[in-house]
């Protein structure tokens, strides 16, 4: 009998999406076919400490939520002769650490948005260990994470993006002046400010008024040392689109995102249930397709893989299209866009972890392939050798 695959299901983290990512591991974890995987909770304190022993989710959770209520308790019987899966003898989560307490696993499913998680840090430890896992690689998460080296790029990519610049912390604590009248004069009112490094629109302002501007920029920078000022496009639809694939990746039927409030903020995806998400989203067939092209072109651009939803903001008004964002680690709750996109696509949630976890294999065997070692040293030492030797015997041979 074939053992299941041992997924390591990673949440929590350092950020301020904390509580999104307990959310959307519970999801996953309910939703993956426990007669094919084995799930092994490891939970990230607010404060960086790793949860690997116990019930990392009851933990995070303050006993709301336990892993019995994630995978039921019936156990799923196994024959200890099963034959492990390659490489599982890993024990090391962090190269030359050893720890008992840290589980062997086959695949990590890191569900960790924002900082340490989506920007390439826990990718980057991840490498280091020899671990596959699922979603975009170092630099790919690394940019989607930063939205302003994001847009740097899918403008170089020739990707419709809105009118933008950055503020830094630092700046607008020594000049807020001068940055209030470089957003008034570059972007103008209304405008959006955004910490250019987190999601789920947290420390997200809209912007109408000058006077405004302070308190926004207050807010963003809260959250971290980057700031993006943009320009608001009028009277905009909200279109999503879900990605899956490595190298040929293949989009969703795109959605649409109704907010409760002015706009998709924090409260409006996650605490208010008048947020409605249309699916498929109303649109003419040639924009619906221009829509999924461009996803597809935004995955390519960061050079992603495994999944991302991309956002887009179309204006009522003038018809303007733009890609707003890429999201490398999106929500994943039950209600959350990513699934249910690709549900309406055709794909059903247990079966896309499934695909996300193939994928996930799939890019680790491929880079395996990577040579690790460059033949022309060889070559280069025997040369060395050879000289070493000749001047051993008196300087080089005239045979």
């Amino acid at each position: 009998m074939k053992r299941r695959i041992r997924v390591g299901v990673l949440f929590g983290g350092r950020s301020g999406e904390h509580e999104v990512s307990l959310l959307s591991a519970q999801s996953v974890i309910r939703a993956l076919d426990k007669t094919k995987y084995e799930v092994i909770p490891i939970g990230i304190t607010k404060e960086g400490r790793w949860l690997t022993r116990g019930d990392p989710m009851k933990a995070l959770t303050g006993g709301a939520v336990t892993m019995a209520d994630l995978i039921g308790t019936e156990p799923v019987v196994e024959p200890e002769s099963a034959a492990p899966l390659a490489r599982a003898e890993r024990r090391e989560l962090i190269p030359g650490v050893h720890a008992d307490g840290i589980p062997q696993v086959d695949v990590i499913f890191p569900v960790l948005h924002g900082p340490f998680g989506e920007d390439g840090t826990i990718q980057g430890l991840l490498e280091l260990a020899d671990i596959p896992y699922v979603g975009a690689g170092v630099l790919a998460s690394a940019v989607g994470m930063d939205k302003v080296v994001m847009k740097d790029i899918f403008r170089a990519h020739g990707l419709p993006v809105a009118r933008y610049i950055v503020v830094f912390r630092r700046e607008w604590e020594r000049d807020l002046e001068g940055v209030m009248e470089r957003v008034e004069r570059e972007i103008g009112f209304p405008c959006f400010v955004k910490p250019a490094c987190l999601g789920s629109s947290v420390g997200v302002s809209k912007v109408k008024r000058r006077e405004e501007l302070p308190a926004a920029l207050a807010e963003a920078a809260r959250y971290g040392r980057k700031m993006l000022v943009e320009r608001a496009i009028p009277s905009p639809r909200e279109i999503e689109v879900s990605v899956l694939g490595n190298e040929d990746p293949i989009a969703s039927v795109p959605g649409e995102v109704i907010p409760a409030g002015e706009f998709y903020d924090y409260a409006a995806k996650y605490l208010d249930d008048r947020t409605q998400l249309v699916i498929p989203a109303p649109l003419e067939e040639e924009l619906a397709e221009r829509v999924r092209a461009l996803a597809i072109a935004a995955f390519r651009a960061i050079d992603a893989c495994g999944m991302a939803r991309v956002d887009f903001l179309l204006s009522r008004e003038t018809r303007e299209l733009v890609v707003n964002e890429i999201n490398t680690i999106p929500g994943f709750t039950a209600v959350s866009m990513y699934p249910r996109l690709w549900e309406a696509s055709g794909l059903p949630y247990p079966a896309l972890l499934d695909r996300l976890i193939e994928l996930a294999l799939e890019r680790y065997a491929d880079r395996r392939r990577d040579a690790i070692s460059y033949e022309g040293l060889t070559w280069l030492s025997a040369l060395h050798d050879r000289r070493a030797r000749e001047e051993d015997d008196g300087g080089p041979s005239t045979r």
